[in-house]
């Protein structure tokens, strides 16, 4: 599947896609330069341990949300998992946000069966998917660079040959 939304959005294409499409998609803190800050949100990984987005200041980040009854979240994740390993080394950070309607119980399985090696947060109250939107499909993958700006919104499956070009760019700035 390709993405639907693949390009960094201006505030004035963001309200028109909101306006025409009725669904309500917009990006918290818009900058000037039309690209949005990343929220200041927490997040709580299946391990306890508490983080924050605006921690990943620095390093490029992959904000993946999905959820274990989405067949093409569970297609994609080996080529997130691909994309992680690959460029962990150079700065990347991985998250997969796991929606609020995902029984926790499916996303611990499918988090340790799958060996995922970046870290899995839950989203028990909605906040998540709020700050970031709202997110309302899945999969929908952030792509934010090290200033902690998003740049990149993917809705379905990425086009990972174009996120990896991306990725690289980013990385090396």
């Amino acid at each position: 599947m390709t993405s639907y939304l693949a390009t960094p959005l201006t505030r004035r294409q963001l309200l028109l896609t909101t306006a025409t499409t009725g669904l309500g998609w917009a990006l918290v803190g818009c900058s000037e330069g039309g690209q949005a800050s990343v929220p200041d949100v927490s997040f709580t990984q299946l391990d306890g341990s508490q983080h924050r987005f605006t921690d990943f200041k620095g390093k490029v980040a992959l904000i993946n949300f999905w959820a274990t009854s989405c067949t093409t979240c569970v297609k994609e994740m080996p080529e997130i998992v691909a994309t992680h390993q690959r460029y962990k080394d150079q700065g990347l950070e991985t998250v997969a946000v796991a929606m609020q309607y995902d029984p926790p119980a499916y996303v611990m399985q499918f988090a340790q069966s799958r060996q995922l090696p970046f870290r899995v947060a839950m989203d028990h109250t909605g906040d998540i998917a709020n700050a970031f939107g709202p997110v309302q499909l899945t999969p929908t993958t952030f792509v934010v660079d090290k200033k902690g700006q998003v740049v990149k919104r993917y809705i379905g499956e990425p086009d990972f040959k174009a996120l990896h070009a991306l990725i690289e760019k980013l990385l090396a700035a």
